[in-house]
């Protein structure tokens, strides 16, 4: 049984912000050895710990789990039979120089460790995973952010493991007796213990070279299994790109000599930023235009760039504790994606981002899950690594730049990086440091990181001939353990449209900080609003507006959110008007689809002089849980099934009225030549492969489907052709499949993209399918990657057929939640999110989602992850 199996233990303490206290004792230098073995490897740790002046005092306590120690001394006196050791760790109650050397052996088995925490073994590959905290899996240790160290490592293994690597600058390394080997790495930079890798195994280096702005050549390595040599140079591109952006952009220099990436098979996370040493999931990691869609791409460039801007937003400058998760990762995102704006198109990211932050974050606000961008309180910190705490925490950053001005906010980063460098910090400093270069007073913008729920925004205006009062009004709804809530500071950029579509007056910045302001505005004309450009806040926003007004600002607003965002609208508005209650119960109305509402957006899709990766995002329908939203928020109740096929009226609506359209996208827009992954080629691949996923609504277009299967050189339109066959229930359907399966069934990250097409299947036969997959001879599930691609994809992105009346998917699901939790417990509990929604669901529904949630919750040794987080769900 893993090591971090709750076995009927009482519940995991709440550990509260309001309780935090520094450490007793500092560690200044941290020499580790391993003598790697897959099922007892002895770790050897040499500490010097010092007194804490400014620490509370008291016994020295050190975290451990699922550790069988052997020996250990204090000043090379043997104390081992004077500890007292729990689950948790060790305590040692007796008097204490201020300055000592703490030395223990323990042994730990890598090969045991399933959940992927700690130092475990991926296909033979020795890897460690530390943050949160799996470091206390490893030795001995305060396992704690606010305690950085000079770490230096020594390797010992068997010679046939080739490569063995650890954080920061390579050592001595050479033959030892009995066939083995070692090697030597010293990281000079103080870390944490969260940040410690290390990496053995047979691997095989794809290399490069990068030149600092001052001069300084850095080794660029990315280390992967024999046989993927091969799809390795989209990785380092992006990377050298990331390098020298952050340099320009911020004045960050890399501060090592060499810099290495790893691609791991199993791995619980996409990427983690451990210092000179990133580990990645390798489908972040191995790419070529055979295997990799442009979405695998871009991700690439994206997490790439997301783990090396870590360097100095998290590394070199780290979070006080936990509770501080924001701030190295909602600053770290903000920057990876401006990085992604300047490389690609800035309008399509930004477009993007907010999508994603509906879908994942606004639902999180939503639910029983929601909790502040900082948490005050937590029982298990692995459930806080949340859409909130990333992107959310994001948009807080993005405020905070918008408020603040380009300018100030580059002076801040600059005294950030200064003032901060080599420290454990809290939100008050980050804070701390703005109000100084701008003289702002932060104290309520400081509520963006501790009232959780989603901000409504509500927007009234009068035109009096000669100018207008612009009203807005702003409430924050209950949430789990805050109840009351107060206002908070918005920034609100508003544009002005003439009747004629051009900009009347300058670009306002409104900032609303009470409950409700008005601004009076005189203007030439009674304008056309433009509200919330560039999504300015993450926040929904309440403003009656007909089709004709967001018509009007589809053909003409300069800002391209949110023109984006009107064509959103008149879709989810005409979408919506398809449902309605009808004795309390959802159902279908037999209400035509306006025909104004396709025109507008078949007029968005005609204009050339828009990006095509622009177009494909307006065609694009809004998601079934965007609807669901909607649609709860006005009737207080969700059929998703109702909701799919009113979506697929929807769809087949705008085939209808524009196939013709759709064809001449199509034709236009396929790129010719050989496959870039570059932004130009990606964006009309993407309008090309939009306009095909409708047209295979209709029997000619699946022969266009099965066509373009068959002759696609590239993943990207293969995929593209594969899902409009299989969603579609198109009769070549089941031969593209197998086709297909035939001929990657040896390619893992291949597969995934297999299966998950099909657990998204809105067909009726997708629950059976899942199921069969589910229970194949080559379905292994223990890697997240697998797990994630059928049965976390099937309930995660498949609502219709999740939801079934009958429940028995819920069922399933439960039983993979508890199978997955006795392996890996963060994977079950981070999807166990899939029944986050379950109270907006019919009364049936609900009660068969309930029955799921109470008999997890009720399995006996759930562990602490899990446990979490269905509580949260059923008590929220």
């Amino acid at each position: 049984m893993p090591a971090d199996r709750r076995d009927d233990t009482p519940k995991a303490p709440l550990i509260r912000l309001a309780d935090y206290r520094p450490p007793a004792w500092l560690v200044e230098t941290t020499d580790l050895t391993f003598d790697l073995h897959p099922d007892a490897t002895r770790v050897r740790a040499r500490i010097d710990f010092t007194r804490n002046p400014d620490g509370p005092g008291g016994p020295l306590r050190l975290d451990g789990r699922g550790l069988r120690l052997l020996r250990a001394s204090v000043n090379g006196e043997d104390v081992t039979d004077r500890l007292t050791l729990d689950a948790e760790g060790l305590t040692l109650d007796a008097p204490l120089p201020d300055a000592f050397v703490w030395e223990c052996e323990t042994v730990i088995a890598p090969a045991a460790n399933t959940a992927l925490e700690g130092l475990y073994l991926s296909n033979g590959m020795y890897c460690t995973q530390c943050e949160a905290q799996g470091f206390r899996k490893i030795t001995y240790y305060p396992d704690r952010p606010d305690v950085m160290a000079v770490f230096s490592v020594r390797i010992e293994a068997p010679a046939e493991l080739g490569t063995l690597l650890s954080n920061g600058e390579p050592g001595e390394s050479g033959p030892l007796p009995g066939g083995r080997r070692y090697a030597c790495w010293r990281d000079p930079w103080p870390k944490p213990s969260y940040l410690f890798a290390l990496v053995a195994g047979d691997l095989r280096a794809v290399s490069d070279a990068f030149v600092t702005a001052s001069g300084r050549k850095v080794a660029l390595n990315v280390w992967v299994r024999p046989g993927d040599e091969d799809r390795c140079a989209y990785a380092l591109d992006a990377l050298k790109r990331a390098m020298r952006w952050d340099e320009e952009k911020y004045g960050r220099e890399y501060d090592l000599s060499v810099f290495n990436i790893v691609a791991v098979d199993d791995f619980n996370m996409g990427a983690m930023e451990n210092k000179g040493l990133n580990i990645f999931n390798s489908k972040y990691v191995l790419a070529s235009p055979q295997t990799a869609t442009d979405r695998d791409y871009e991700l690439i460039e994206s997490i790439v760039a997301h783990e090396y801007f870590h360097n100095w937003t998290g590394n070199r400058i780290t979070c006080r504790d936990w509770f501080q998760l924001c701030l190295k990762e909602g600053l770290t995102v903000f920057r990876d994606q401006e990085f992604t704006a300047d490389q690609r198109s800035a309008a399509v990211k930004r477009i993007e981002d907010v999508r994603q932050l509906r879908a994942r974050q606004f639902r999180e606000d939503a639910g029983p899950l929601a909790h502040p961008v900082r948490p005050d309180s937590y029982r298990e910190i692995n459930n806080f690594y949340t859409a909130t705490v990333y992107e959310k925490g994001a948009e807080v950053i993005r405020m905070l730049r918008l408020l603040v001005g380009e300018e100030t906010w580059r002076k801040g980063m600059d005294l950030y990086f200064e003032r901060h460098d080599g420290q454990a910090c809290a939100v008050e400093d980050w804070l701390k440091v703005f109000e100084d270069v701008s003289g702002r007073d932060l104290s309520q913008f400081k509520l963006w990181y501790e009232q959780a729920g989603t901000p409504r925004l509500r927007v009234r205006e009068e035109w009096d001939g000669r100018a207008l009062t612009l009203t807005l009004s702003q409430r924050v709804p209950p949430t789990p353990g805050q109840p009351d809530k107060k206002p908070m500071v918005i920034p609100v950029a508003c544009g002005f449209l003439g009747q004629s579509g051009d900009e009347i007056a300058p670009r306002r910045l409104f900032e609303l900080t009470e409950a409700e302001q008005s601004w009076r505005i005189e203007l030439p004309e009674r304008p056309t609003l433009s509200l919330l450009r560039g999504f300015s806040a993450p926040v929904i926003l309440e403003r009656d507006a007909d089709p004709a007004e967001r018509a009007f600002l589809l053909a003409h607003d300069s800002d391209p959110f949110n023109r984006w965002q009107a064509g959103a609208a008149l879709a989810a508005e005409a979408i919506a008007a398809q449902t309605a209650l009808r004795d309390g119960v959802p159902t279908l109305t037999p209400a035509p689809i306006a025909p104004g509402v396709v025109e507008a957006l078949g007029k968005a899709l005609r204009d050339e002089t828009l990006d095509p990766a622009f177009r494909a995002l307006i065609l694009a329908p809004p998601s079934e849980d965007e609807i669901a939203q909607a649609l709860f928020d006005r009737d207080g109740v969700v059929d998703p099934q109702v909701v799919h096929a009113a979506r697929e009226r929807w769809k087949d609506a705008l085939t209808d009225a524009l196939a013709d359209d759709l064809a001449a996208l199509r034709a236009l827009h396929r790129p010719v030549g050989p496959y870039s992954p570059e932004a130009a080629d990606a964006g009309r691949r993407a309008l090309a492969n939009g306009a095909l996923a409708l047209l295979a609504r209709r029997p000619q277009g699946q022969a266009d489907a099965a066509a373009q299967f068959a002759a696609a050189d590239n993943m990207t339109d293969k995929l593209a052709a594969l899902t409009a066959l299989t969603h579609n229930g198109a009769p070549q359907a089941d031969e593209a499949l197998e086709a297909f399966r035939r001929q990657w069934a040896h390619d893992p990250l291949v597969m995934d993209k297999w299966r998950m097409i099909q657990a998204t299947s809105p067909q009726p036969d997708a629950f059976a399918r899942v199921k069969a997959l589910s229970e194949a001879e080559d379905f292994q599930w223990r890697n997240p990657n697998r797990l994630r691609s059928l049965v976390g994809a099937f309930a995660m992105a498949n609502p219709a057929r999740f939801h079934a009346a009958d429940g028995a998917p819920y069922r399933f699901y439960a039983d993979w939640l508890l199978r997955m939790d006795k392996v890996n417990p963060q994977t079950a509990a981070r999807m166990a999110g899939a029944f986050e929604t379950w109270r907006r669901l019919d009364a049936g529904r609900q009660a068969l989602a309930r029955a799921q949630l109470q008999r997890i919750a009720a399995e006996p040794g759930l562990s602490r992850d899990l446990s979490e987080m269905v509580e949260r769900m059923l008590d929220g």
